[in-house]
């Protein structure tokens, strides 16, 4: 068994005060949405600000795809408001439309074309054209270093390379606020760090980001968090912040058998644990606590650890239940 105490956390990178970000660009304000009897979003506000990125976390059923496509204008809104850039998504569609950019979970790229004929079919439909649509197409294929693949074929890229054309695409007609579903999906870690590199940069440039995403190392990298849970919003904050509202550190328990050795430590200490994965977690303030923990359970553990808390255990503090 080994022993571990983690005393120190990463800042947030992208940890910024209000003061230091632009206007609010998006803002909903009691969003419903159900479908029959089913609530899906309940009572959600939410407001992202220019030069701002925003990671809207939750598991599967919690709301965030229906938020994503109410706010990208796929879904009506039947009670509640938002405004994007200002402008009432309800009333002003189209208008919207033109301010918006959208990446989608599932590729939205024609495969059988070039990059740049992507590129280009995508701006004519916002009314770009000639010297106008060529130098922006320009400009983007090198911002995303994509200028010696404009002539490929987009079934031969790697999926972060289309992760970055989609991005390219998205931002032609020089959206105010960006919205992506899940964008790490089928990526690997190193085309992940290229996109989270892309999105600062458009934060960097005053675009307001929002993005859904399940995974809770990629909600880390946001300025701030949006926890949604059966539709409802139970938090948001830096990520900084949210663990820091926790308090103390974080038991960490790696036993042979969850169930049993949970059993034992609620009957033997009286100690309240949860099942996250393959770990067993509970708050803990005290170093003592570890020596009790590997007394009771003996040769059927095979590490204990004290850190600091994670989103995860923000999850489970806020709701009581584990995030999977």
């Amino acid at each position: 068994m080994t022993t571990t105490s983690a005393d120190s956390s990463p800042t947030d990178a992208l940890d910024q005060s209000a003061s230091s970000l632009g206007d609010v660009l998006c803002d909903v304000c009691d969003l419903h949405h159900r479908y029959g009897e089913n609530v899906a979003v309940d009572g959600i506000d939410l407001s992202v600000r220019a030069g701002e990125i925003v990671a809207v976390l939750g598991k599967n059923g919690s709301g965030k795809t229906t938020l994503f496509r109410v706010l990208s204008t796929l879904l009506p809104i039947q009670r509640g408001s938002v405004t994007v850039d200002g402008l009432n998504i309800a009333e002003q569609v189209d208008a919207v439309r033109s301010r918006i950019g959208i990446i989608f979970q599932s590729p939205s790229l024609d495969i059988k074309l070039t990059v740049d004929e992507n590129l280009r079919c995508q701006g004519a439909l916002y009314g770009l054209s000639g010297r106008e649509l060529s130098n922006r197409c320009d400009a983007l294929l090198e911002q995303f270093s994509l200028t010696d693949r404009r002539r490929d074929l987009c079934q031969t890229l790697s999926g972060g390379l289309k992760r970055r054309v989609e991005l390219a695409k998205g931002l032609l007609h020089r959206p105010r606020v960006m919205l992506l579903d899940e964008p790490s999906t089928g990526l690997d870690p190193g085309a992940r760090l290229s996109l989270w590199d892309a999105l600062q940069q458009l934060a960097n440039d005053g675009v307001a980001v929002l993005l859904t995403t399940h995974l809770m190392e990629e909600a880390a990298k946001a300025n701030r968090v949006v926890l949604l849970d059966q539709g409802k919003k139970i938090a948001d904050d830096a990520p900084s912040r949210l663990r820091a509202d926790l308090g103390g550190g974080v038991l960490t328990i790696v036993p042979d058998d969850l169930a049993s050795a949970q059993a034992i430590l609620k009957q033997e200490l009286n100690l309240e644990t949860q099942i996250v994965g393959e770990t067993l977690r509970m708050p803990c303030d005290t170093p003592e606590i570890v020596a009790k923990v590997s007394t009771v359970l003996g040769d059927a553990v095979q590490s204990i650890s004290i850190g600091r808390p994670n989103l995860e255990d923000v999850f489970v503090a806020r709701t009581g239940k584990q995030f999977q």
